[in-house]
């Protein structure tokens, strides 16, 4: 459900604020491939003037799913513990999430194991085609092997599984088999995509624009502006994440972001609190202290 925000609805906090978003997509050590203390990341995002962030770390799978990507189910209460340290009513405000991966048979554990757990923000991803982690730059020779065409139609086709298991808040990185510059044709990818998004905006799903895109050999955020437009076009709401793995990447490229939001025709987003969407107008510009930037981002 999306809700507008307004003072006398929800908390204080969750009031927009003119020149910042937050960035609600962040990982831990936990997850086997990022670096750095929870609290360096939130240290960066205080430095920017960030007023919120979301750890998104992944989801833990008992039936063996990708372990190498992913926290073990005895070392949840490790990320509940290090992340529900930062929560307090100071800035920024860290909110509690997970993604999670969407793959055939995940909603044995997840349709009951997501609902039992006091998460603010669930995006949901894939990564895998059958067993090919179609992102991994370990295995992305695998590209050269195949029909990409038939190959995002096969991805778009669980995206919009997941969709329809209503278990997942967001779809995360939209378009990431592009990851390493392999895509069809913008006729054959708009064919393709409009009933994906379809399947998000009957969800009451929203979509996140994810820079980290732009730190990859596409060169680009996630998903392309083709695909915000459309979303645009059903009124999908969407929230902003960096994907960090490293503190020094949170907020990275937000600027461009909100650009594209907004040549999309976007003037809102959300902000979550316990899986529920509150849309917020978006800033027109974003504005971060200059000696944070040549810090941070420099």
């Amino acid at each position: 459900m999306n809700k507008v925000a307004t003072e006398d609805k929800i908390l204080h906090e969750l009031k927009p604020n003119n020149n910042r978003l937050p960035d609600y997509h962040m990982h831990t050590p936990l997850c086997r491939h990022a670096e750095g203390k929870v609290m360096d990341y939130r240290n960066t995002a205080g430095a920017l003037g960030i007023p919120e962030i979301c750890f998104v770390d992944h989801a833990p799978n008992p039936d063996g799913y990708d372990p190498r990507h992913r926290m073990n189910l005895n070392e949840f209460c490790d990320y509940q513990e290090m992340v529900g340290a930062l929560v307090d009513h100071r800035s920024p405000h860290v909110l509690f999430g997970i993604e999670a991966d969407y793959y055939k048979g995940c909603e044995t554990f997840l349709g009951k194991w997501l609902g039992t757990q006091d998460f603010d923000l669930v995006l949901g991803s894939v990564h895998f085609i059958e067993d090919w982690g179609f992102d991994n730059p370990d295995v992305k020779q695998v590209w050269n092997s195949v029909d990409v065409t038939d190959t995002w139609a096969t991805y778009f086709k669980l995206v919009s599984k997941l969709a329809e298991t209503r278990l997942f808040d967001v779809v995360s990185h939209l378009d990431i088999p592009k990851k390493f510059g392999h895509r069809p044709p913008e006729k054959d990818l708009k064919e393709m995509v409009q009933p994906v998004l379809d399947s998000v905006a009957e969800a009451g799903m929203g979509m996140e624009l994810n820079t980290s895109g732009l730190r990859k050999p596409v060169g680009e955020i996630y998903p392309s502006a083709l695909i915000v437009t459309l979303a645009r076009e059903r009124d999908i709401p969407i929230c902003f994440g960096s994907d960090a793995h490293r503190p020094e990447d949170v907020g990275k490229d937000f600027p461009a972001a909100l650009k594209m939001a907004r040549d999309a025709g976007y003037t809102h987003y959300f902000r979550a609190r316990k899986r529920e969407k509150y849309v917020v107008p978006l800033p027109g510009t974003l504005a971060y202290p200059a000696q944070a930037l040549d810090g941070v981002h420099g």
